[in-house]
């Protein structure tokens, strides 16, 4: 065991630790490796467009931050606190946008408010290309992680509370400030802070209609691609952590002070049905899912027009993607191949991890530095993650630099990626096993490895086949994390996307989203219609 956990904090130390100390490194030296302290920094402050995209980051944003928060919460509290028909049909439209790459609300955007876009007279003459477009995208693409996050928020709630607050003669505003707002108190600071760190550190969006408005995220891209300049890449990817670092310390103060609100004793909130509650939250609903689904459908729309906007017929040769890129359709099939490697690998080595640093019979502080380095990736931008493997596995000294511009090192990002979550799903579904099993196993002289297998695995599958789902969809979708990563035979659909846009290809780049998007949603509908009898199973499994 404790050499099982000495690999994992191997693997972790060589997937994320080693990387980002030498981004670290790279800020503060020049073009010949020579130490020249702060010097890069003055120089990113003296550069005015450098200076400038980060403000332009945050502001941008918080702006998001304000507007997603609230309608998210508004949609959560009718999927969980109402009466009202069709919720799960809501609830799956609300899922659409974490299946999708980021590119895509911004290429639908394009049709809509672009220079030749069908509503453009809606933006009173301003661009579409700039903060405008950045914010507008960025609302489709953020609002299901808020909203998903606030349905749990409020999904646990003490109906004893509600009802001691009606035989108070408390009224419905005061009940929802004073019952309701602090129960979701967690809630909503995990969703703010959830949004600020997508917006600040997603590329796609920028990228496709930012224009020429700088954010911190195409400036990575610039310095590195545009450039060459791997020193300034690294400090403004330096600059770029700093936001998502302070977001992710600022969760978890507010995860240590948020008390608990369910006690052994509380009983489920049934809402009753309420039509002056209902009727309007069914309308709001109605109206997100439409926006929703509107711009999925002109991302599908626009994937089949000929030659926007000069040429509106309807074809299928913008699927033909070898006379737009020349990876074809086999850059479609590097991110399958990608994502479901991501996807096995990260799936067997997290939740084993996970239950090693849970319950593995090791003492001293292994575990502990194990568990900590797990919560490290959830605070790192993929886009910083990706120029922290340029420079780590390019460095001459390393042995591994045959890795990069493989599809191993595209795996391997992916994985440590989106570690974190994924862990702590694992950690979740492992607590809620009594420690009991190991401990009539250890005084029976079973071995450690048969109780994990008979016992953990089965009734953990649930939650094990939500974090394959997880990693493979995600897989799918990234762009900002492999955007550098990349080689001639191994270069992923999302990538491809953004460079036919860069090319003007933008109803081929819409067909090449739209394609992953069914993917995903393929995937999606197969666990699904899988969810209901791997619980029936666990549940016998569990009796047995």
């Amino acid at each position: 065991m404790r050499l099982a956990l000495g690999g994992a904090a191997a693997f972790l130390l060589l997937g994320l630790v080693l990387p980002l100390a030498w981004l670290f490194a790279r800020a503060f030296q020049d073009a010949s490796s020579g130490f020249v302290g702060l010097a890069n920094f003055a120089e990113y402050v003296a550069t005015p467009n450098l200076a400038a995209s980060a403000w332009n980051s945050l502001w941008t944003a918080a702006l998001t931050t304000l507007l997603v928060v609230p309608a998210a919460f508004l949609y959560a509290y009718a999927l969980t606190r109402s009466r009202m028909p069709g919720k799960p049909v809501f609830r799956a439209v609300m899922l659409l946008p974490v299946l999708a790459p980021s590119l895509l609300p911004a290429l639908a955007l394009v049709y809509l408010f672009g220079n030749q876009g069908m509503l453009r007279g809606l933006l009173m003459g301003e661009s579409l290309y700039g903060p405008i477009g950045i914010i507008m995208a960025q609302v489709f693409y953020c609002f299901p992680h808020a909203a998903l996050i606030l349905c749990v928020a409020l999904s646990g709630a003490d109906g004893r509370l509600y009802e001691a607050a009606a035989a108070l003669k408390a009224g419905r505003g005061r009940i929802f400030l004073t019952v309701t707002l602090p129960g979701a108190q967690g809630g909503l600071i995990s969703a703010a802070v959830v949004v600020f760190t997508l917006v600040v550190t997603d590329f796609g969006i920028p990228k496709v209609i930012g224009g020429q408005f700088p954010v911190l995220a195409t400036e990575v891209y610039k310095q590195v691609v545009g450039q060459q300049n791997f020193n300034m890449g690294a400090v403004v990817g330096l600059v770029l952590l700093l936001p998502a670092v302070g977001a992710f310390l600022l969760d978890q103060w507010a995860r240590r002070r948020q008390g608990g609100f369910l006690s052994g004793r509380a009983v489920p909130l049934e809402p009753k049905p309420r039509p002056a509650r209902d009727l309007p939250l069914l309308a709001f609903c109605t109206l997100v899912a439409a926006l929703l689904l509107l711009v999925v459908g002109l991302a599908v729309w626009g994937s089949f027009i000929r030659f926007w906007p000069w040429n509106l017929e309807l074809t299928l040769d913008n699927y033909e993607f070898g006379r737009f890129d020349s990876a074809g359709w086999g850059s479609l099939w590097t991110s399958v191949r990608m994502a479901a490697m991501a996807a096995l690998i990260g799936t067997a080595l997290i939740f084993v991890v996970a239950w090693m640093v849970e319950r593995g019979r090791v003492s001293g502080p292994l575990p502990r530095l194990v568990g900590f380095a797990t919560a490290i990736p959830l605070a790192v931008p993929g886009l910083v993650l990706g120029l922290a493997y340029i420079l780590f596995f390019n460095d001459p000294w390393n042995p591994l630099g045959f890795l990069y511009g493989t599809l191993a090192i595209l795996v391997l990002n992916s994985l440590v990626h989106f570690y974190t979550v994924c862990h702590l799903a694992a950690v979740t579904a492992i607590r809620q096993l009594d420690p009991e099993f190991e401990a009539v196993s250890a005084s029976l002289k079973v071995p450690l490895w048969v109780t994990f297998t008979r016992v953990t695995l089965p009734i953990c599958l649930p939650a094990i086949l939500e974090i394959f789902v997880y990693l493979f969809v995600n897989g799918m979708a990234t762009v900002s994390a492999v955007i550098f990563l990349y080689g001639p035979d191994t270069k992923p659909a999302s990538v491809a996307v953004v460079h036919m846009e860069e090319a003007g290809q933008i109803s081929a780049a819409a067909a090449m989203a739209v394609a992953i998007l069914l993917v995903n949603v393929a995937l999606k509908a197969l666990h699904l219609a899988m969810a209901g009898r791997v619980e029936r199973w666990t549940q016998a499994w569990r009796r047995r």
